[in-house]
């Protein structure tokens, strides 16, 4: 209306102007009138390209990630990584100077080395476990586990190899670049790299440890949206002036009712609940074997089958009352809660106690982790705002068309990842060892003594009828070598090998 307004005042000034000098300015009018019903069309006509282009790029993500989800743990991972070095990238860009690059040669390297050094510590600290359990190829595994084995000092070396090259690299009059590059690097993988690696570890316990918290991210940006647009007042934060406290509040309800749900619905696939945690004891012994040249077995699935399992209590209904809830708090809140109980009527008081709900405790978790999705996660938003204001800058990038970059999209993902691992083996998993952590202590034996190994569970399982028969006297005339192995390197050897078979045992 006001355009129109200024529209029409424009025109007549032209009219009056041009009855005092004697000429028609209706023709200028009508083409200024039509330049500007140019400009409104082309700006919606931006908008619609824009939408379009941002409502394809998001259907084909959402298409992408579920084919991945449907590929599999190992193709996951391998997403996961994809998606820091997309992040990493558009980072490493911002503070970039191109011309004092020039001076340098060889500094990018440099940062993308510090990189996949970080890379190759953590994911191998996450997954070690599950890439044991899976060596099965005769030619590679010895090579392999001796590379999981001492990964640490590995990784240690890389990166000092990386300090040593850094320092040898200062030339002079470009310290100060250098070195706030050198920061940068670090920072990037501090705050960004570190924490998103974090979701490896949750993927092999069960996609649902993936899948969950990061839909529930998804969810409360919607859930905030829809709430701040229909009852949005009161501004939240300055660095998101769009943000409002009745977004806030109303994205956090609409989270954990969604988080209930969603949790519901994922917790009756087997897909989504069982651990990968690579093959069961048969195939324990032949990773064991496959150290030995003399014998092979043929290479197992890396990670990409079907899943079966006994599902965990925690994805299953369960009937709770409000009485045994009560006596899971401590005993000073449970003597709280009887004082007030005991002033309610009789009546009320009877009906509480019978009150019951029937509900899969990986609800009650979903709700927990909706709270944190709701609350401190999307500070990681807030904090990428200010970081670009800083840079005054509109996006990371331009990585997803219509999105912006990658690190626009995933910004709270970074924080949520470290507290979804970190609540999963606080409060969820159970306190047990894994096929992992049982071959990782059988490979620090020596061969004879493996042999050992091999030969008691071989017993083992023959006892069980888990191997078949025929299996007898090979296992006897190895347990028969491994003896006189052990017997030939002394008394002392033969003790070791049976410590390290009863704390293989013992696990």
């Amino acid at each position: 209306m006001r355009r129109n307004n200024s529209t029409s005042r424009r025109r007549e000034r032209l009219k009056i102007a041009a009855s005092e000098d004697g000429t028609d300015r209706d023709t200028e009018a009508e083409a200024t009138d039509k330049e500007q019903e140019e400009t409104v069309q082309e700006k919606q006509q931006k908008r619609v390209a824009s939408l379009r282009t941002r409502t394809v790029s998001t259907v084909a993500m959402i298409a992408g990630f579920l084919g991945v989800i449907y590929a599999g743990h190992v193709p996951l991972v391998f997403l996961v990584l994809g998606l820091q070095y997309l992040i990493v990238k558009e980072l490493f860009m911002m503070a970039r100077v191109a011309q004092k690059d020039r001076k340098v040669p060889g500094f990018r390297a440099q940062q993308w080395y510090f990189f996949f050094v970080a890379a190759f510590y953590l994911y191998l600290r996450f997954i070690k476990n599950n890439l044991l359990v899976e060596l099965t190829s005769s030619k590679y595994a010895s090579a392999f586990a001796w590379l999981l084995r001492r990964h640490t000092i590995m990784a240690y070396s890389l990166y000092m190899a990386g300090f040593v090259a850094f320092v040898l690299s200062l030339k002079k009059g470009m310290y100060l670049y250098q070195f706030g590059q050198y920061a940068w690097t670090h920072m990037i993988l501090l705050t960004i790299f570190v924490p998103s690696s974090f979701f490896v570890s949750n993927i092999f316990e069960g996609l649902i440890w993936f899948l969950l918290p990061c839909a529930l991210i998804i969810t409360n940006d919607i859930m905030a949206y829809l709430a701040g647009y229909a009852w949005g007042r009161t501004p939240l934060i300055k660095l998101s002036p769009k943000k409002t406290w009745e977004g806030f509040i109303g994205g956090f309800f609409g989270t954990v009712v969604c988080a209930a749900l969603l949790a519901n619905v994922l917790s009756r696939f087997k897909w989504m609940t069982c651990p990968r945690q690579g093959m069961q004891c048969a195939a324990l012994l032949a990773n064991v074997l496959s150290r030995f040249k003399w014998m092979t077995y043929p290479r197992q699935d890396l990670s990409m089958g079907r899943l079966d399992c006994t599902p965990d209590p925690i994805y299953s209904p369960n009937t709770y009352t409000l009485q045994a809830v009560a006596e899971q708090l401590p005993p000073a809140l449970l003597d709280v809660a009887a004082a007030v109980a005991a002033q309610l009527p009789a009546g009320l008081r009877q009906w509480l106690a019978g009150l019951s709900v029937t509900m899969r405790p990986m609800e009650l978790h979903a709700m927990v982790l909706a709270a944190f999705a709701s609350f401190v996660a999307p500070f990681g938003g807030f904090f990428g705002s200010g970081f670009k204001r800083a840079f005054k800058m509109k996006d990371f990038g331009d990585t997803i068309p219509g999105h912006g970059g990658v690190t626009d999209r995933f910004d709270c993902q970074m924080i949520m990842a470290v507290f979804a691992y970190l609540y999963y083996w606080n409060y969820v998993a159970a306190p047990a060892a894994s096929l992992g952590d049982a071959l990782e202590v059988a490979l620090r034996l020596e061969q004879p003594e493996l042999l050992v190994l091999w030969g008691r569970l071989g017993n083992l399982l023959l006892g069980e009828g888990l191997l078949p028969g025929d299996m007898e006297p090979a296992l006897q005339a190895a347990l028969a070598a491994a003896n006189s192995s052990a017997a030939a390197a002394g008394r002392w050897g033969l003790r070791k090998a049976h410590a390290g078979v009863h704390a293989a045992a013992g696990l």
